[in-house]
């Protein structure tokens, strides 16, 4: 088991790493002193597989529990689901005091971390992601959104976890797509901060492929640690430090939105959006094309997709990037790669150049 400490002055919070840890959920969750009622977010796959081991692990320790099952879709990332959820744990607070518990991949881990940082302006929420996804990026560092139909993640807040329990077993139950999403974001890792990770992911594909415990923990560990780095740093991102963090994602959120969030996972979005970001590198002069190719070959090894479907129109991918959040006035923002582990902010990219090498990405 490993253990990372983010030091966040106001609220410092523990990620925990390791193997069968959901049956000592409980333990750590009552040393935390959160609350004697746990409101665990879930969805029915989850819950059927999971579900009772966290029960028994609270009851435990004397915490009680009350399961909400919603949907494993982003459409499921709306301030409507956030209301019904806030309506239902009104229902049962009373006078328990309650918390939140975040069972699932990123979808859940965003919906319940902004539904406890606006319930009575912030009530505690622990993170346990089931997914790869959720486990290396979006159930650490306190990012919590909604969608619209505009734009994704666009209503948000800042809001940080008491807890981050990353049981590797739980990834297991994964299905082969929702692997590979998460290794986009791991890539993504790689090439920001660390190219071991690139290097280990290539050696090891089979292996991974394979849930072979020992390797996801070592990539949910390193990742997890970088993105513990960024946010004591740049916590809100008022540096423009934890903005590398978007790399991928100005096109790869756009693609989601354009696609009405049904044609691309999470990490296949960031795929493209990657690439989209890198050849913009290369046209500029910052990113050298063997770069490119590199990333290019990994990400189709890992069967991410790197071509855009010719169903999602150029005029929807632009009008859902012109609401991305990383634009500043009217100056768009990008993160683009010098080399591995030398990430750039550039800013007022042209559009023409944007969506030139947008087309070439078109299957």
């Amino acid at each position: 088991m490993k253990r990372i400490t983010v030091k966040i002055k106001d609220n410092p919070y523990d990620i925990v790493i390791g193997c069968n840890l959901l049956k000592k959920a409980g333990l750590f969750i009552n040393r935390l002193k959160v609350g004697n009622q746990a409101y665990i977010v879930t969805h029915q796959i989850i819950n059927n597989n999971f579900g009772k081991i966290l029960k028994d692990s609270l009851e435990k320790e004397g915490i009680r529990s009350v399961f909400k099952i919603v949907k494993d879709t982003e459409k499921t990332k709306s301030i409507y689901i956030s209301i019904r959820l806030i309506k239902d744990i009104l229902k049962i607070e009373r006078s328990n005091n309650t918390f939140i518990i975040a069972l699932g991949g990123g979808v859940i881990g965003d919906l319940v971390g902004f539904t406890a940082s606006i319930y009575k302006r912030g009530i505690p929420y622990i993170q346990i992601p089931t997914t790869l996804l959720g486990q290396i990026d979006s159930g650490i560092g306190g990012k919590t959104a909604v969608d619209l139909k505009e734009a994704k993640n666009i209503i948000g807040t800042f809001y940080q976890p008491s807890l981050v329990l990353n049981d590797i077993s739980l990834l297991k139950t994964l299905n082969t797509k929702n692997l590979r999403s998460g290794l986009a974001e791991a890539i993504k890792y790689g090439i920001i901060k660390d190219g071991f990770i690139l290097d280990y992911i290539q050696s090891y594909l089979k292996n991974i492929f394979m849930f072979d415990e020992k390797i996801l923990e070592e990539i949910v560990w390193r990742c997890a640690k970088i993105k513990k780095e960024i946010v004591e740093i740049d916590e809100k991102e008022k540096k423009m430090i934890r903005t590398i963090l978007n790399f991928g994602h100005t096109i790869g959120h756009a693609l989601e939105t354009a696609s009405g969030y049904r044609g691309y996972t999470h990490g296949e979005a960031i795929s493209i959006g990657m690439l989209v970001a890198l050849e913009i590198g290369v046209i500029l002069g910052i990113t050298k094309e063997d770069l490119l190719k590199r990333i290019e070959d990994l990400l189709k090894n890992v069967g991410l997709p790197t071509r855009i479907d010719k169903k999602i129109s150029l005029e929807k991918i632009i009008q859902a990037y012109y609401h991305d959040k990383k634009f500043k006035g009217v100056k768009n923002r990008f993160v683009l790669i010098k080399d591995i582990g030398k990430p750039i902010i550039e800013e007022n990219i042209p559009l023409n150049l944007i969506k030139k090498v947008i087309i070439k990405r078109f299957s």
